[in-house]
């Protein structure tokens, strides 16, 4: 991270608008990825993110130190894209509390075989409850019980949603696949 940012730190602490202008120019493309792999399009994630900004430099303070901030950013920009979607969009999550076999190495199979792809422009098309439940457990590495207790959900359709959100991966791929031998 850049040498002078103790010092841009301290002073997005105090409200000063360059030191806000410079922060956003520093995080707000990689905050952007983030937003719209929650969101699954653009226009969302640049709400998101204005929003989400707003809330850091609204609330700085509460940041324990420099190296601790762009950690404690992702985590209000992954909030806020999961409000968005709570206040635009209705989930539909179907509920399944009895998972005997989630399928943990279904995107194992045949990896080799995946074409090259743009991992936004995948998961934008993936469903968006596959999609929020997958984020956080790939992403951002929480558990099931951790998701339900973000998204509202029981902890097996975490499960089921991850296990759908992978079945879904490997048919997009399949398909992506064909096409391309199709093409040949």
């Amino acid at each position: 991270m850049h040498q002078d940012f103790g010092h841009i730190f301290r002073q997005i602490r105090k409200h000063d608008r360059v030191a806000q202008k410079t922060v956003f120019d520093m995080f707000s493309s990689r905050m952007l990825a983030v937003a719209r792999t929650y969101t699954g399009n653009r226009e969302d994630a640049e709400d998101v993110l204005t929003t989400a900004f707003l809330k850091c430099f609204s609330k700085a303070e509460d940041c324990r130190d420099e190296k601790a901030f762009p950690f404690w950013l992702r985590k209000i920009v992954i909030n806020e894209s999961i409000s968005h979607i709570r206040r635009n969009r209705h989930l539909l999550y179907q509920e399944s509390e009895n998972i005997e076999n989630i399928g943990e190495d279904i995107l194992d199979e045949d990896a080799a075989d995946f074409p090259d792809f743009d991992v936004q422009d995948v998961l934008s098309q993936m469903p968006l409850g596959y999609r929020l439940v997958f984020n956080l457990y790939v992403f951002e590495d929480k558990k099931h019980l951790e998701i339900s207790q973000i998204l509202n959900i029981s902890e097996g359709t975490s499960k089921s949603q991850l296990n759908k959100a992978k079945k879904w991966l490997q048919q997009f791929f399949k398909n992506a696949e064909n096409e391309r031998n199709i093409k040949k």
